[in-house]
C-alpha cells in the first residue's frame, strides 16, 4: 500500500534524463514509417484534458496531423475523460489545435501535399509544466521495408552479443 503523499507508478508518468514527463509514445510509428523530420509543438487543452494526462493517460495509436487555414491540428488522438470530472469533461477524441510557428506549419504542409507523406505523432509528454507533442513527418513502409528493417535489427543483435561474448572469454 502507498504511503500517504506519494503516488503510485502507474498514476504518474514516467520521467525521462531531459526533463520529460512522457504520457504516451507512439511505438508502432517507428516500425510503421520511415521519419524524416521531428518537430516539438505546444497542444490547446481543456482543463481535464490535462488532469486525464498528468495520470498518465492517452494513446496516439490513430492520431496525425492536418493542415487547415493555416493552423496545424492533431486528430484522432485518444485522451480518455477524467474521472472526477463532472459535465465539464471533454470529447475523448476531439480534434486539438497545435502551437507552431507559421514557417514550421507551411513547411509541414507543402510536405504532405507533395504526396507519399504523413504527419504523424511520436510521443505526448510535459516539458516544465506544459503538454507538448513530438511530430514526425514520415513515408509510409512496405510489408519488405518492415522486414528488412527487423531483419537488421537482429544482425545487429547478434553481432552485440558474438562480441560481449569474446569480451567475456578475453579473446
Amino acid at each position: 500500500m502507498a504511503r500517504a503523499g506519494h503516488k503510485t507508478s502507474t498514476a504518474k508518468a514516467r520521467r525521462g534524463d531531459d526533463g520529460r514527463s512522457v504520457v504516451a509514445t507512439n511505438r508502432r510509428a517507428r516500425h510503421d514509417y520511415t521519419l524524416t523530420d521531428t518537430w516539438e509543438a505546444g497542444l490547446v487543452l481543456s482543463g481535464t484534458e490535462v488532469k486525464s494526462l498528468r495520470a498518465g493517460r492517452a494513446s496516439l495509436v490513430d492520431g496525425f496531423v492536418s493542415v487547415e487555414r493555416g493552423e496545424a491540428w492533431l486528430e484522432h488522438v485518444h485522451i480518455p475523460e477524467y474521472t472526477e470530472g463532472t459535465w465539464t469533461n471533454h470529447p475523448v477524441r476531439r480534434r486539438r489545435k497545435l502551437l507552431l510557428h507559421k514557417l514550421e506549419i507551411l513547411k509541414l504542409d507543402a510536405k504532405v501535399r507533395e504526396g507519399g507523406m504523413t504527419c504523424i505523432p511520436l510521443q505526448l509528454y510535459f516539458l516544465g509544466g506544459r503538454a507538448k507533442v513530438e511530430i514526425a513527418l514520415a513515408e509510409g513502409k512496405k510489408h519488405w521495408d518492415k522486414r528488412q528493417t527487423l531483419r537488421e535489427r537482429q544482425d545487429a543483435r547478434e553481432a552485440q552479443r558474438a562480441i560481449s561474448l569474446r569480451v567475456r572469454r578475453g579473446e
